[in-house]
């Protein structure tokens, strides 16, 4: 706008139109000069956009920004407490184009000065000074240009700390480049100060928006003047196009009224809420046609507006917004939780509204919201949204009905006086239709009041214009059931009230069906029902409201179930539906949310048309029995349901009535389906008992009388937790809960049948029939008895409940879950267990006989004959007792048993006991076991690899070894003998050891208890199977009875003594007594535990002493000194038949056998110098000695033990086992094999020492004859240093030696004692097997010295490099092997080569 045509004259209030409004911008100075400029600055200002960065972190947005100029005045400027931003100046600008100096200092600066202290009085420091150049100007002055220039002094006096403040704008009017760049530039600085200004502004409004907001807990806080101050917020936004935040403006606001209310309702009430509780007096809807509703915005500013003002006041806004967001659908949405919401508000907050006075409200609400819609939005978005607007139609629909009840416009007389006056008052407070839309022959206020004139008009409003006009005419299209032109049809012509009632009904449900509306659908057809029952059409109203019913009973509403099975009663009574009707009384008559009377009348319909004087005698109805009664529990006696042929069955039946009142009852029967299974006959008691429930209580599901089964059986809810935060500043919305399954609780089900509709309900015909006759069924829990006589065997199944009233049968069709009851004709059966969970043999153990009768009588002499065994007697007590029991397990008596026994037969007599009952008594039984076979015969078995792993998977079980003992029994029902087997565990586990010292031996027998009883052992001997008289055992342990305890072992020892020479194998057994440790009496003999083995070869052939010597000049050995080991091997016997074997060279009488021995240190302790194993000839005569001497060295200080010495045959090459042997037989350097072919010597060939090499040899030499090592048998070699330590002192700490022999300094990265020994064991290696061995390195050293091998780089490269040298490994490769395989720890003592 121009400013010269603004007028001078006094201030006027701005009025609001937010999208004419821009900031404002004042302009001072030069008039004529700002209005030349200002059209292309009012041009060019908005085309570049700017960058809008807000504060707390909100995005940055780009916004044009636009101004409004007009004359600086100083009555424009804020004045202390304004806070109207729409009126608030963001920049002021002088403008000048003053040139000449004298000019500047008498009249402009004095202009300038003037308008800098109006602002600075108004706290303003947002301004500008603009100042033109132009050449014409300068052109025409004479004078010369002084020193400084306009700019220049306006700079120093007025921008001295601000000189951007300033700008030079030249030739403004000129289309140039120069021109242009200026312009540019000004226009930059421009929106830049003017953004900066606003930002600023706007972010102090902000803060004292803030403030006020927090006080809104205290006393005279206003909600109205709060409302005033956000909405000039909104306002500000909506000016600078940012829609979306001007609408966030009125949904706080919405919000906070809200709570408000929601807090007012809960008791906790503000004080300005008062102002709009005051009384409806206008209900004219929404006012949705102009951007703003200044009436009723001056009713909230001043204080006076109601809730229904400020809401249709606050939802105008919010609509207006949307629109301009191209949000159209969400009006809509919007508005149906708005029109809610003001209802329940209104309760809420107990304001007094008139009859009919909200309704009315709502529907022209609805018809504005709509009919705004519609005027944005084409006819192809209006299609495809047809779901945002269904439900404004729908409510409006609803509310117009609500208005024809209330002003008697659907009742068939017509309304009268009364609704006359009330319709008047109606239309009074609707007031003058509004100026927008006095001109719109449609609008919601000649609907309103033109349905609301006569019946007729209503009809044809309330059918026609709301179902056709927002449903058919939509839907049908988007349904595809009709073409456009016909749509168009309908369009145009929907004014003449042609079509039928019928038809608009069909569009309108498939309108709802098609957009997935179900229950919007079943209503609309429900209304169409009470339409038609006034119009007395029930058969029309029957489908709508079975169909309604239908879709209640699937989704579980129970009051609208109820509500509907009422009205569908009415109906069918008038159609003479007797069936369905008495179907549908029986379940309103059994409904709770129906009162007494009701439920008595219904309850009445039925009695009587069971009465004999009722028309229609002949006529039977059978009814489903869960309208009329429920099954809730059912009590079998017995509890497990289980009777034998001519038994006795009770059935208890619990019947909940849901009549209000007695009903006599003629018949309650229960239809039975009689199976047999295969085999059955071969069913026990106890097996049926087994599948049949522990108390015989069996409980039916309890339902929702009329609600479907599948209602009750719905998952259960799954809910969470929903939060919905701020994009912006991560700040929480809302937060509310969320149903996961919901698609699950709220599915449709249509195809499910109704069930009110009789579905062919049927008797089963059968001749098994339970009946209980003449009963009084009183209202609530009923208990029923059937008594049964058990018949023919087999399975009866429960499958209908029937309950006869006069003529009326109600039926249980299938009784689930599944009921049945077994009859059975059990066989006599004999069962043997035992008492324990094991039977231990040798001792006495108790038996259990059970005898079941089945369907034979024990008669006086039936016995049972069992047949004797010699190794299980049985034992017979006179108090032994004999116990009957009833099928229930009920005792009946109780008598003596008596036992005879003869050489082969025991005879048990049975005592008398009727059919289907169960004897039991008890008996002692002992296994008494036979000889175990030896341990040695075991060994010497064919396969005695698989007998070593079997004794080692026995020893590591622990388990017992068990025998089975089978005892035939004859029984007097059968003519076939019972053969029972009984599995006895042998409680104890023998093995022997031979035991030498020197000469003398010693035999020691091993007794483990594996059972878990203790018992007490005594008479414990051991003798010689052949009685040999030149052998004398004695026992070394004490005489006194022992205690065994469980899984524990005790140990018997004797000594061999003999006077002559005995034979090579002795056999002998050994036997102990024994007996149960906690048993008082010991009346009964017991069989004692006998063990029979074989020794062999225990003679003493050889005596082996090892003895170890400090160097010559050390009192003691230390560790890293070679020692003297000598070992000592002498002949103890003659020559005997064992010695007599290839190894045995006899020559002039004198006989040598050759011997292995090895030295092995299995602990590492000491190192062996030279060779550890070798073959000597040993001379076969007694005291004959052979020697052998090596060196040790100890590794370790302390008392270390001595090493191994191992003795073996040295057998030749021309063995005739040397064909046999494999590849691991063969001999390489040291390496030798040993037959093992006993379990102690089994890991002789896997022990390695640190001075004897042992290596599998490769398979190539297969095949080759080599020689053979044979082990000796236990106690031929008797070695008498076992066991002997000997002390080893540490020697000096020595970190870094030389070795002379080789020139070769060794670096041991190991501890002082290692690293000494490492060396010395170096040094010793290389005198025993290389003594050239300086000599052939002499050169190594300084070779390898050149190389710069150094462990510090990498001692693992040292290592390789020095075994692998030439020097090293090439002059000697034994020597490289053995050093290198040899060094005592392994890699942690690699040499260092220096």
């Amino acid at each position: 706008m121009d400013p010269a045509e603004e007028e001078e004259g006094r201030e006027k209030p701005p009025v609001i139109y937010t999208m004419e409004n821009k900031p404002i911008v004042t302009c001072a100075g030069d008039q004529t000069l700002f209005s030349s400029l200002y059209p292309t600055l009012s041009q060019q200002l908005p085309r570049e956009p700017m960058e809008w960065r807000r504060s707390y972190g909100r995005a940055p947005k780009m916004i044009h920004l636009e101004s409004n100029f007009v004359q600086f005045k100083e009555e424009l400027l804020p004045k202390e407490g304004n806070k109207a931003l729409l009126t608030f100046p963001f920049l002021h600008i002088y403008w000048t184009e003053c040139c000449d100096t004298e000019v500047y200092k008498t009249t402009v600066k004095d202009d300038i000065t003037k308008w800098q202290n109006v602002l600075k009085a108004h706290s303003s420091v947002d301004w500008l000074i603009v100042v033109v150049e132009s050449d014409a100007k300068k052109k025409n002055k004479t004078n010369i240009l002084p020193r400084t220039s306009i700019v220049d002094k306006i700079r120093n006096d007025f921008c001295n700390k601000q000189s951007d403040r300033c700008v030079v704008l030249s030739d403004p009017l000129k289309d140039s480049s120069r021109s242009q760049e200026s312009w540019n530039a000004f226009l930059t600085k421009l929106r830049t100060l003017l953004l900066m200004s606003f930002t600023k502004n706007l972010g102090k409004f902000e803060d004292d928006m803030r403030t006020l907001r927090e006080k809104r807990t205290e006393p005279g806080w206003s909600f109205c003047e709060y409302f005033m101050v956000q909405e000039e917020l909104a306002f500000v936004f909506e000016m600078l196009q940012q829609f979306e935040d001007a609408l966030v403006q009125y949904d706080e606001l919405d919000a906070l009224f809200s709570q408000y209310v929601v807090n007012f309702g809960a008791g906790d009430g503000a004080n300005w809420l008062t102002f709009f509780c005051q009384p409806v007096r206008s209900w004219n809807g929404l006012i949705l046609r102009k951007p703003i509703d200044m009436e009723k915005r001056e009713l909230i500013q001043n204080q006076e507006a109601t809730l229904l003002d400020l809401r249709s006041y606050l939802f105008s806004r919010q609509c207006t917004l949307l629109i301009f967001l191209q949000r159209p659908w969400e009006v809509s949405q919007r508005a149906l939780e708005l029109l809610h919401n003001c209802v329940q508000e209104l309760k809420l907050l107990e304001v007094s509204v008139p009859p009919g006075a909200l309704d009315c409200w709502v529907f022209l609400s609805c018809l504005e919201v709509l009919q705004r819609i519609e005027g944005c939005c084409d006819r192809a978005q209006i299609d495809a949204n047809v779901s945002h607007t269904v439900g404004l139609w729908s409510y409006a629909t609803e509310k117009l009905k609500s208005l024809g009840y209330l002003c008697g416009l659907v009742s068939e007389k017509g309304p009268n006086s009364e609704d006359l006056n009330r319709t008047v008052d109606l239309l009074a407070g609707l007031g003058a239709e509004r100026p927008e839309t006095a001109n719109a022959s449609q609008s919601p206020y000649k609907k309103l009041k033109e349905a609301l004139s006569s019946v007729e008009a209503f009809e044809k409003h309330y059918l026609v214009i709301s179902c056709t006009l927002s449903t058919a005419r939509l839907i049908c299209l988007t349904a595809g059931t009709l073409s456009e032109p016909q749509v168009s049809n309908i369009c145009i012509n929907f004014n003449i009230y042609s079509y039928e009632l019928e038809d608009l009904s069909h569009a309108t449900i498939e309108m709802y069906t098609n957009i997935g509306r179900i229950r919007s659908a079943k209503l609309v057809g429900k209304d169409l029902a009470e339409f038609y029952m006034r119009k007395k059409g029930p058969q029309k109203a029957e489908v709508y409201l079975q169909g309604a019913l239908k879709t209640y009973l699937a989704e579980g509403w129970a009051l609208l179930v109820t509500h509907t099975r009422k009205q569908l009663a009415e109906c069918q009574k008038q159609l003479g539906q007797i069936e369905n009707y008495l179907q549908t009384s029986s379940l309103l008559a059994g409904d709770n949310h129906l009162t007494e009377e009701e439920r008595k009348r219904f309850c009445q319909e039925i009695l009587d048309f069971t009465n004999p004087q009722a028309e229609n005698q002949g006529q039977k109805v059978i009814l489903p029995m869960h309208s009329f009664a429920q099954l809730k529990t059912l009590h079998f006696d017995p509890p497990n349901a289980v009777v034998h042929v001519g038994g006795k069955l009770s059935i208890e039946l619990t019947l909940l009535s849901q009549m209000p009142i007695p009903v006599q009852v003629d018949q309650v029967a229960i239809h039975v389906h009689f199976s047999i299974e295969k085999n059955s006959y071969r069913k026990t008691a106890e097996w049926l008992t087994k599948h049949k429930t522990s108390n015989g209580v069996i409980n039916f599901p309890s339902e929702i009388t009329g609600l479907p089964l599948s209602r009750n059986n719905l998952p259960a809810l799954e809910l969470s937790e929903m939060y919905e935060r701020s994009p912006s500043d991560n700040s929480l919305n809302t937060a509310g809960i969320i149903c996961k399954n919901a698609h699950m609780l709220l599915r449709r089900q249509e195809s499910s049948s109704s069930l009110d509709v009789p579905s062919g309900l049927t008797l089963e015909d059968g001749a098994h029939v339970l009946k209980c006759n003449n009963l009084t069924l009183e209202p609530g829990d009923n208990k029923i008895t059937f008594n049964i006589q058990a018949k023919e065997p087999g399975t009866y199944t429960l499958r209908q409940l029937c309950t006869s009233v006069g003529k009326v049968q109600f039926v249980l069709v299938h009784i689930y879950p599944i009921v049945q009851y077994d009859v059975y004709s059990q066989e006599p059966q004999l069962k043997v267990e035992p008492m324990t969970e094991s039977l231990l043999a040798g001792i006495p153990q108790k038996v259990k006989f059970t005898v079941t009768t089945g369907h034979y009588t024990m008669k006086s002499g039936d016995t049972l004959q069992l047949s004797n065994a010699d190794a299980m007697p049985i034992l017979y007590h006179p108090e032994s007792k004999a116990v009957i029991y009833s099928n229930t397990r009920e005792k009946i008596s109780e008598s003596s048993l008596r036992i005879q026994s003869s050489e082969k037969i025991t005879s048990i007599s049975l005592p008398v006991a009727p059919a289907y009952h169960v004897i039991e008594f008890e008996l002692e039984v002992m296994y008494l076991p036979s000889a175990t076979e030896s341990a040695v015969e075991k060994e010497n078995t064919t396969n005695k690899e698989n007998h070593r792993k079997n004794k080692e998977k026995q020893k590591q079980d622990n388990c017992m070894a068990t025998v089975d003992q089978k005892v035939t029994i004859d029984c007097p029902w059968s003519i076939y003998s019972t053969i029972i087997a009984l599995t006895f565990c042998i409680p104890f586990n023998a093995k022997h050891s031979l035991l030498s010292a020197g000469k003398r031996k010693y035999v020691q027998v091993c007794v483990q208890n594996l059972s878990e009883l203790c018992f007490q052992l005594s008479d414990y001997s051991l003798k010689n199977s052949a009685e040999c008289t030149d052998l004398q055992l004695v026992p070394l342990n004490p005489a006194s009875q022992q205690v065994v305890y469980s899984k524990q072992s005790i140990f018997f020892v004797w000594e061999l003594k003999w006077t002559k020479e005995l034979p090579l194998s002795l056999q002998c057994l050994f036997s102990v007594s024994f007996c149960p440790a906690t048993s008082e009496e010991q009346s009964l003999t017991l069989k004692p535990f006998t063990y029979k083995f074989q020794v062999e070869n225990f003679f003493t052939l050889y005596h082996v002493k090892t003895e170890i010597f400090p160097p010559l000049d050390a009192e003691y050995c230390k560790t890293g000194s070679l020692c003297s080991l000598e070992v000592s091997i002498t002949r103890l016997v003659e020559l005997s038949e064992i010695d007599r074997d290839e190894a045995l060279t006899e020559s002039d009488g004198y006989c040598t056998t050759k011997l292995m021995y090895e030295v092995v240190d299995n602990s590492s302790n000491w190192a062996v110098c030279g060779k550890s194993s070798g073959v000597i000839s040993m001379p076969v005569a007694p005291r004959a000695i052979h020697k052998v001497h090596m060196e040790v060295m100890p590794l370790f200080a302390g008392y270390l033990p001595f090493p191994d010495v191992r003795l073996f045959k040295y057998l030749p090459h021309h063995s005739a086992h040397s064909m046999q042997l494999d590849a691991d037989s063969w001999i390489e350097n040291d390496n030798l094999s040993v037959d093992k072919n006993v379990d102690e010597q089994a890991d002789s060939s896997s022990i390695r020492s640190r001075g004897s090499l042992h290596s599998t040899a490769s398979g190539e030499h297969k095949g080759l004859p080599m020689p053979r090592l044979q082990p000796f048998s236990p106690g031929q070699v008797f070695n008498s240093s076992t066991g002997m330590q000997i002390l080893v002192i540490p020697s000096k700490d020595d970190h870094v030696l030389e070795v002379n022999v080789t020139s070769i300094m060794v670096r041991c990265q190991q501890t002082p004692q290692r690293k000494q020994s490492h060396v010395k064991y170096l040094s010793a290696k290389l005198k025993s097997t290389t003594p050239n061995a300086g000599a052939e390195m002499g050169s190594w050293s300084r070779q390898d010295q050149e190389r710069g091998i150094e462990t510090t780089k990498d001692p693992k490269a040292a290592h390789d490099t020095f075994w692998n040298s030439p020097s090293a490994g090439g002059a000697c490769p034994s020597l490289a092997r053995d050093m290198k395989d040899s060094l005592p720890g392994g890699d942690l003592g690699v040499p260092s080569l220096i």
